[in-house]
């Protein structure tokens, strides 16, 4: 029999059942369309945690308390005051001034907390309040892009002034110029001086423009108290030269507290190392994700043996009448086969466009990274598996003695 008539064959018996034939390839689908939208997510998630560790700014360290996160990077900045009973102005400014941490530039004590702020009856929460030097905003890669930044003087007279980010003027000001307006930040009125260029972000991962950053005497004077500060920030010189201010920062403040390596109650942490742990634990993540999609690509397979096995049984004496005209085996086999082939690629076709078009949409506040290897990788698997799956029930039918079939009912 020819290649062509088997195809025909094949085709028909699809179109015999087309409500099954669409609930099986319906499966697949799923499955396909899982793998790939779950490995984009999987991907975008990474990517947006890369994104928010970079927006802390280049060769930057934290120093916090081991008892508190860490840093800025984990929302110290954007959660209530941290236990951080060790650190104070006084080491920050021991740190700069020192001469046994040249790899280090600048130095920046931070005080944060979390507070609510109004303006002529509009409110939102800034979950991001830090309290600093000017040198700060450099150092975390904040750049103003409307009005000034605050100075060295306002941090001296404990001047309440603030420069907010993009997120806080939407809530509050919408359309209105923010420049020289006085907003209330836990009752305590605040005048604007500086906006910050936005960095993007999102929600899911603490949004970067949800922050305000004032002179470091003002926030303690009227926000957090005079007591222990959420971090010290701190600069390298290079990138390069970042592991080498780590190692220097780490010395130094144990011998200003008067600790061991062993006791020690604070930790260095620098971006490069946050990096790495977001690298490690996005690809962790993005491999249980696809491992949970390939679950429902394997049950779809299932589906596709169960209904050909289904398919093979309602078929019995047709196959019979075939055999007894002369069908050779493989004529059965292919016919077989390739209706289950034949599903399980359509299925992933269809499967691949749903995961390239959910792709495009934000989810949970993630935006999806398309793999292209994921869409070969699972429109490949799901061919295979109608080859695998209908391999069973093809056997089945072709091995059916025509005799037996004839007598089917």
């Amino acid at each position: 029999m020819r290649v062509r008539e088997v195809f025909r064959f094949a085709l028909r018996g699809l179109r015999a059942n087309k409500l099954r034939s669409g609930l099986t390839t319906l499966g697949i689908l799923i499955g396909v369309g899982a793998v790939i939208l779950l490995i984009a997510v999987g991907q975008g998630s990474g990517a947006a945690v890369q994104a928010r560790i970079n927006s802390l700014g280049s060769n930057l360290l934290l120093v916090t308390h081991q008892s508190g996160a860490v840093g800025r990077a984990a929302s110290t900045r954007g959660g209530n005051q941290s236990s951080t009973a060790n650190l104070t102005p006084a080491i920050a400014q021991d740190l700069a001034t020192s001469d046994q941490d040249p790899d280090v530039a600048v130095v920046a004590p931070v005080a944060s907390t979390s507070v609510t702020a109004t303006y002529q009856g509009a409110s939102t929460t800034i979950s991001q309040v830090v309290g600093s030097y000017p040198a700060y905003l450099p150092i975390s890669n904040d750049v103003v892009s409307q009005g000034t930044s605050f100075s060295t003087d306002d941090v001296d007279h404990a001047n309440k002034v603030v420069v907010i980010g993009q997120t806080v003027v939407t809530d509050l000001f919408g359309s209105i110029d923010p420049i020289g307006q006085t907003i209330q930040m836990n009752d305590v009125p605040y005048t604007v001086v500086g906006v910050l260029a936005s960095k993007g972000g999102g929600s899911t991962f603490n949004d970067p423009d949800d922050v305000a950053i004032a002179p470091l005497s003002t926030v303690q004077d009227s926000l957090t108290g005079f007591g222990s500060l959420s971090e010290i920030a701190v600069q390298a010189t290079t990138s390069g030269a970042t592991g080498a201010a780590q190692a220097e920062v780490t010395n130094l403040l144990l011998a200003y507290l008067h600790e061991t390596a062993s006791t020690e109650q604070f930790t260095v942490t620098n971006e490069a190392s946050l990096l790495s742990t977001a690298q490690s634990t996005t690809q962790t993540f993005t491999v249980l994700l696809a491992a949970v999609a390939a679950i429902s690509l394997l049950v779809g397979g299932i589906g596709v043996t169960n209904i050909m096995l289904v398919t093979v049984t309602e078929r019995t004496r047709e196959i019979g009448i075939r055999k007894a005209l002369g069908a050779p085996k493989g004529a059965i086999l292919g016919q077989f086969l390739i209706e289950a082939v034949f599903l399980s690629v359509i299925g992933g076709a269809l499967g691949v466009l749903v995961g390239i078009i959910g792709s495009r949409f934000t989810i949970d506040g993630i935006k999806p990274v398309l793999v292209p290897a994921s869409i070969a990788l699972a429109f490949g698997v799901s061919a295979v598996i109608g080859l695998v799956f209908g391999s069973l029930p093809a056997n089945r039918a072709a091995k059916l003695h025509p005799i037996e079939a004839l007598r089917h009912e």
